[in-house]
């Protein structure tokens, strides 16, 4: 008997609001999430494939029922901090309800061991398929022993051992098992099939205590088979061998600690790094097993896709914890979805796809300070292919750098202290595998960008300076085609809201000094630092937090409606441990900054994205100081978490390179002044070398103060696929003004430019 009420209420994901993720460390390629005591989103045959949106529970008897999932009393509990193994334990009026999870080793499944108490109750599993990551278009249907879910070549089955006493499919809304109990208090509807929408399935155990096995597959007898072995096989079986591949993995974690609290989250936080590395394309990482406010939108992408940034986030800080084989493994897969020109997408999936085509110029640097710090290591993967690789990287970043297409929040195009910073650091470490004459042209470029970054990015005697009394401040973004820093940005999610650049802050520029590239007590830093703590830190119960910056706009609404497009940023716990690398560095306690990233935690340890920053309410969960509707787990979160407490045990941060502080113990002025056309130098220091540089080759006819003594030059290869010509200063005797125009092999471009030669000598 076909449902009523086709295609069903339009389709969403389960909370972002997650309690654990978990699989399994073998062939197995399932992923599981529990939310609110229930296994939500579950995916297969890869990290970025949803399958589901939820599988929860309703316990009843005659004359009452209860969905566990909205009752929320529940405890959960692992057998380690670093063991995915979770015991749920719901408590409701009269009844006790302990429910296990676990994905099978070797088979795409997840189990679930139940046991019900209480008298006269029975219980009813309810499945959401949500297959090939849409709620749209699913077919569910009841046969034999099982139920089964199929869209576009993606099939579950789920399967009882004893088995189900009945079982039915409907439309979420209308006819599935939920709207049943809403409408007749009970299980009363049969359904054989609901074919083309949302759609659930619902059934009636036959006895209070066993397993569920929800299998997946290309063909229903597939997905049937797999779910059916896996009971034959045995749940206790199951678990000792999900046991032991975790137990054997977390033995190679090098993490300990003094706070057995602060040392059990750093451990939760490997484990979750490790969870999200993909089994069908070992080395991608996820920036998140969940969907940001996915409760209110069906959205295909939401964070499990792979972003560079955090892939290598999570890559530095496994390998910090003594875990080189799986950095190893991230970077191979980095190796591979380097894209022709040498960048990686903004994101993709993790078989490589392109999702969001945005370029950022930190995700193309960073894979190479992960290469220099596997170098460090000495536990560097096949080094010809890295040398490939870093070549590639930084002859686009030499090409394109130093404005990015992308800042690292995926907003603004332009230049800012923490894109610039991964850049300059990335030409230095990235020098070492390169051969002459690229060596010597990166660590040139290196040595310009890393002087420049005070001219493109700190502004001095600005209204808010004044206020605060400080003398200037890092920005958060230069526009590209600005000449100045008095232009405006167009703020992301705030309607067409434009700022003036001056009036803009983030921590951006505290990267500068964790990357080795300027002091810790540098007062330009000091000054900021001073500015970002008067207007981006928040205090919480669970201590101090930062906003990315002034103005954002990706958050709730005021009244803790969910984001939509636009809303108000809300503080990261991610910038807790930047500022608390920050104080390690500049010799604070960073402790602080540690516990208040581990006071936002789930029940199971995870961190979140964001957390509710203002005034509690309750009846949307929110608190302040713990998560919001945003991503939760976050990766990059839970890198940080981790490479923040190691740091605190060793000394120095993940990304502190010997390259980088060896070329910069000190503030160190380029020997060439690299000019180009978006970033000109309208003067220059006497004494210096004037490097005229192209993306292609061309001829340089040049002239002295009005055009005299007009001659031309030729442009020579100067490494990483750019063209130049130098010209030193002996060509400057007697003059105050050079002019110049080039002519590339599609003509003269048509314009002139001018330098001046300046009295000073170049010094900061």
């Amino acid at each position: 008997m076909n449902a009523f009420g086709q295609p069903g209420i339009s389709p969403t994901w389960a909370s972002s609001d997650k309690d654990l993720v978990g699989t399994a460390l073998g062939t197995s390629r399932v992923w599981f999430t529990l939310g609110h005591g229930i296994l939500n989103e579950v995916f297969w045959p890869s990290t970025g494939e949803p399958q589901t949106r939820d599988l929860g529970f309703i316990v009843a008897r005659e004359g009452a029922w209860y969905e566990v999932k909205r009752v929320r009393r529940y405890t959960l509990s692992t057998p380690a901090p670093e063991i995915p193994l979770p015991q749920v334990v719901h408590q409701g009026e009269g009844y006790t309800l302990e429910l296990e999870f676990l994905a099978d080793p070797a088979r795409d499944v997840v189990l679930v061991r139940y046991r019900l108490e209480g008298e006269g109750f029975r219980l009813y599993p309810l499945l959401a398929p949500h297959l090939s990551s849409s709620g749209l278009s699913n077919t569910a249907w009841v046969e034999g022993p099982g139920v089964y879910a199929q869209q576009d070549g993606a099939t579950l089955c789920l399967l009882a051992e004893p088995g189900f006493e009945r079982a039915s499919a409907g439309f979420v809304g209308f006819s599935d098992g939920w709207q049943d109990f809403q409408r007749n208090g009970a299980m009363t509807w049969g359904f054989t099939r609901a074919e083309g929408g949302n759609v659930a399935l619902m059934g009636e155990l036959r006895a209070p205590e066993g397993v569920l096995a929800l299998g997946f597959s290309h063909t229903p007898a597939g997905a049937h088979t797999l779910a059916r072995s896996s009971l034959a096989e045995g749940f206790s079986s199951l678990r000792a061998r999900y046991l032991e591949g975790w137990r054997r993995w977390a033995d190679q974690l090098q993490i300990e600690g003094e706070s057995l609290e602060l040392t059990r989250q750093a451990r939760t936080s490997a484990m979750v790094l490790k969870v999200h590395e993909d089994t069908t394309y070992p080395g991608a990482v996820v920036a998140s097993l969940s969907t940001p406010w996915g409760s209110i939108h069906d959205d295909p992408g939401g964070y499990h896709l792979v972003w560079p940034r955090d892939a290598v986030e999570a890559g530095l800080a496994l390998l910090a914890a003594g875990q080189t084989t799986d950095a190893r493994r991230m970077l191979s897969y980095l190796i591979a979805t380097q894209q022709p020109d040498g960048s990686w997408p903004q994101n993709f999936y993790p078989d490589g796809r392109l999702y969001w085509r945005g370029i950022q110029l930190d995700e193309v640097a960073l894979p190479v300070l992960m290469a220099a710090r596997l170098a460090e290591a000495g536990a560097l993967p096949e080094r010809a292919e890295v040398r490939t690789m870093v070549r590639r990287a930084l002859g686009f970043i030499a090409q394109n750098g130093p404005y990015s297409p992308q800042d690292r929040w995926e907003e603004n195009a332009g230049v800012n202290p923490y894109t610039l910073g991964v850049q300059v650091a990335a030409l230095v470490v990235g020098a070492a595998f390169l051969d002459e004459p690229d060596r010597s042209y990166a660590c040139s470029l290196a040595d310009d960008w890393n002087a420049r970054i005070e001219e493109w990015t700190y502004v001095e005697g600005t209204p808010l300076d004044r206020q605060y009394g400080v003398q200037g401040h890092y920005v958060r973004l230069h526009p590209p085609g600005e000449t100045s820093l008095r232009g405006r940005v167009l703020v992301q999610n705030r309607r067409g809201e434009s700022v003036a650049v001056e009036e803009l802050i983030s921590l951006d520029f505290l990267y500068l000094v964790r990357l080795g590239l300027r002091s810790p007590h540098d007062p330009r830093i000091r000054d900021t630092l001073r500015l970002v703590e008067a207007m981006l830190r928040v205090e919480t119960p669970s201590g101090p937090f930062y906003h990315r910056y002034n103005h954002d706009g990706y958050g709730e609404h005021h009244d803790g409606r969910p984001f939509d497009g636009v809303g108000v940023g809300r503080a990261w716990p991610l910038l807790s441990g930047e500022r608390g690398h920050y104080a390690l560095l500049a010799g604070e306690d960073p402790f602080p900054y540690l516990w208040a990233m581990a006071h936002t935690a789930s029940l199971g340890g995870l961190l979140p994205e964001q957390v509710w920053d203002t005034a509690p309410i309750p009846e949307r969960g929110l608190f302040p100081g713990r998560p919001t509707g945003s991503a939760m787990p976050l990766v990059w979160a839970h890198a940080e978490y981790l490479k923040l407490f190691l740091a605190t045990q060793r000394g120095r941060p993940s990304e502190w390179l010997e390259a980088v502080a060896q070329r910069y113990p000190t503030p160190r002025p380029p020997e060439v002044l690299h000019w180009r056309g978006d970033a000109p130098y309208p003067a220059i220091p006497q004494g210096k070398t004037l490097l005229i540089e192209g993306a292609q080759p061309f001829t340089l006819r040049l002239g002295f103060d009005g055009w005299q003594g007009v001659q031309e030059l030729k442009a020579a290869e100067l490494g990483l696929g750019r063209y130049g010509v130098r010209l030193g200063p002996e060509l400057w005797q007697n003059h105050r003004l050079l002019q110049f125009t080039r002519h590339f092999p599609g003509g003269w471009e048509g314009r002139d430019y001018a330098v001046e030669r300046s009295e000073n000598d170049g010094r900061p």
